[in-house]
């Protein structure tokens, strides 16, 4: 039905609905009340009409999608009733000098129970015979975790928008005082969340959407390994906050990825701690358009610093966390500078104009098997990159320098390990000579979704139908997210006191062939689709990677995930001098890997 139609079919039957109400009203109570005219009720009749149709034009009751009829229709449509029975009151008084108290009062009640049922047989119909007549056998048939106001929202998003192609069948959800709850839709609340395999098993249900988005990551995983023993899709729904602020619509439903579920909670930063140091101040981070780098820009931002200067040797990447920042309008200048730490006059010229109070070093080349054939460039970029801009900092007074390293670093059996933690050496040589700046190296493992991540090739790998390659059945790798690792440098950064190699607690290793079988799941495949093709440890690489050597372990943690551990330090003379003679030396894989044992 056309916009026009259902226009002149509502007039017709408001106007019907209002004209007869008004005898209808008076025959119910003329036996005992009223001796009213019949031109008296035909003039009433006709000012109560033309009263309606003003206000359900101000109150636009003839421009709505009724078939979405909720409680603010219904308010509106009481708006409108009211208003229209007000002011025929009031011109009656005027025109017959009597009251028409009781049969003002009998009119507006029919008029809100036959004009508000007339609007919302519109829905029951859409639900009763249109949404039948769009076969549920073909809609996916849509278990729901979580009954509150996230739940609600989204079954009744489902029943409105056939587009979602979802049809909610069940609920769930922990509160007992929900159980037997009937939703929109007669969508019943029928166990919690370890019902949730019974429930696939007895409604036939093909997708699980998880309608509390603010479920621990341990929480998300059962849910995601009860559903996955059947082969179901899972998704979960954006925050409540953002769905009632109007930021995202609460059927923005996002599939669960492999980060959801090996992220881990979130850490309480000691934010008053942080901005103390960091508000109205100058930081720079080398490295600024990589993962880790432009991840700290956007943390470090929060906390108010007065500028940020956003080093890097890409221009490209420099130029979109500058967009991205710049975008925010939150008064922070950024500046851009595109520069090689390896170019120590360079570095010194920008340390020079800016002066940095903090500086955040996430330079490096990262790529294991790479450097495995490029020793000579990780040694340059990493450890003598590190040193030059370490050394700007002590020159320039910045008070704080903090070096992102890695798990590599620890016993590495490959170049860029060691060039890390020639890197983390060089910091702490520094720390011991350089009485105006605190000088830290961060050390952790792999993070989600960074360019050197595994992830993002096992997603282009299954994408291209496979197979998906893994070197070693064994392998283990720690994980955590990129925002979580770079909040965590920063709290790290803020507790330093000089020479210390933060250790962050990347939690429990996970074996690199779970992760790339949870991936095809949750791509929507199985191994007879995707096949998992082992190929072989690659140069460099280890099995197992650690965290701190056994001669550096302090248990105790310095705040919550962060551990602190304290390595041997050399001279810094001795340190400048080992990378000068490994740089001119042919062997230099050999003998970077000699000087680290």
């Amino acid at each position: 039905m056309g916009a026009k139609e259902r226009y002149i079919l509502l007039l017709i039957i408001d106007s019907l609905i209002v004209t007869f109400s008004v005898f209808i009203g008076y025959y119910i109570l003329a036996p005992f009340f009223l001796q009213y005219t019949m031109p008296v009720l035909i003039t009433t009749s006709i000012i109560l009409l033309t009263s309606h149709h003003v206000f359900a034009y101000v109150f636009n009751l003839y421009h709505r999608a009724w078939e979405y009829a909720s409680v603010r229709e219904l308010m509106s449509i009481a708006q409108a009733v009211t208003a229209s029975i007000i002011a025929t009151y009031i011109l009656n008084m005027l025109l017959f000098q009597t009251t028409f108290t009781r049969l003002m009062i009998i009119t507006w009640m029919m008029h809100l129970i036959l004009i508000g049922g007339s609007r919302l047989s519109w829905r029951v119909a859409r639900h009763r015979i249109i949404g039948k007549s769009s076969n549920d056998n073909e809609m996916i048939r849509t278990l729901v975790v979580g009954a509150g106001k996230g739940g609600s929202l989204l079954i009744k998003q489902m029943l409105d928008t056939p587009t979602m192609n979802m049809l909610p069948v069940v609920a769930v959800d922990d509160d007992l005082a929900k159980q037997r709850m009937e939703l929109a839709g007669g969508v019943r609340v029928e166990g919690r969340r370890e019902d949730i395999e019974k429930l696939i098993k007895k409604y036939g249900i093909n997708k699980v959407v998880i309608a509390i988005p603010s479920l621990s990551k341990t929480e998300l995983n059962e849910i995601y390994e009860m559903a996955n023993q059947e082969n179901i899709e899972v998704m979960i729904m954006p925050n409540i906050d953002d769905v009632m602020s109007g930021r995202v619509e609460v059927n923005a439903l996002k599939k669960v990825e492999v980060e959801d579920l090996l992220g881990r909670e979130p850490v309480k930063l000691d934010s008053e701690g942080i901005e103390e140091q960091v508000r109205d101040n100058t930081i720079l981070v080398t490295g600024a358009g990589g993962s880790i780098g432009s991840e700290i820009v956007r943390q470090i931002t929060k906390f108010q610093p007065r500028q940020v200067v956003l080093l890097g040797h890409g221009e490209n990447s420099i130029y979109t966390i500058l967009e991205e920042m710049t975008m925010l309008k939150n008064n922070v200048d950024y500046i851009p500078i595109i520069a090689d730490v390896q170019d120590k006059k360079r570095i010194f010229e920008v340390f020079k104009l800016y002066k940095p109070d903090i500086v955040y070093h996430a330079a490096a080349h990262k790529h294991v098997p790479l450097m495995e054939y490029n020793p000579k460039e990780a040694i340059k970029n990493n450890t003598l990159g590190t040193k030059n801009t370490a050394e700007a900092a002590c020159k320039y007074h910045s008070r704080k320098f903090v070096l992102i390293s890695t798990d590599k670093a620890v016993n590495p059996p490959n170049v860029m390990g060691a060039s890390k933690r020639m890197a983390e050496m060089v910091v702490q040589a520094l720390d011991d000579k350089c009485d105006t700046t605190t000088l830290v190296a961060v050390r952790f493992g792999n993070v989600l979704g960074s360019r050197g991540s595994v992830i993002p090739k096992f997603r282009k790998q299954i994408e291209s139908g496979g197979p998906v390659t893994v070197t070693d059945e064994r392998m283990t790798r720690y994980f955590m997210t990129i925002p979580e690792a770079s909040r965590l440098v920063i709290q790290a950064g803020s507790l330093a006191n000089g020479g210390e190699i933060f250790v962050l607690d990347m939690g429990e290793p996970v074996k690199i062939i779970d992760l790339a079988r949870n991936m095809i799941r949750l791509s929507g495949y199985n191994e007879r689709e995707i096949d998992i093709e082992v190929t072989g440890i690659r140069p460099g690489e280890k099995l197992y990677e650690e965290l701190l050597d056994k001669d550096e372990i302090h248990p105790e943690q310095v705040y919550e995930k962060i551990y602190i551990g304290k390595a041997e330090t050399k001279d810094i003379r001795y340190m400048s001098n080992s990378i000068e003679a490994l740089l001119s030396n042919d062997d230099i894989k050999k003998k970077i890997l000699e000087f680290i044992k």
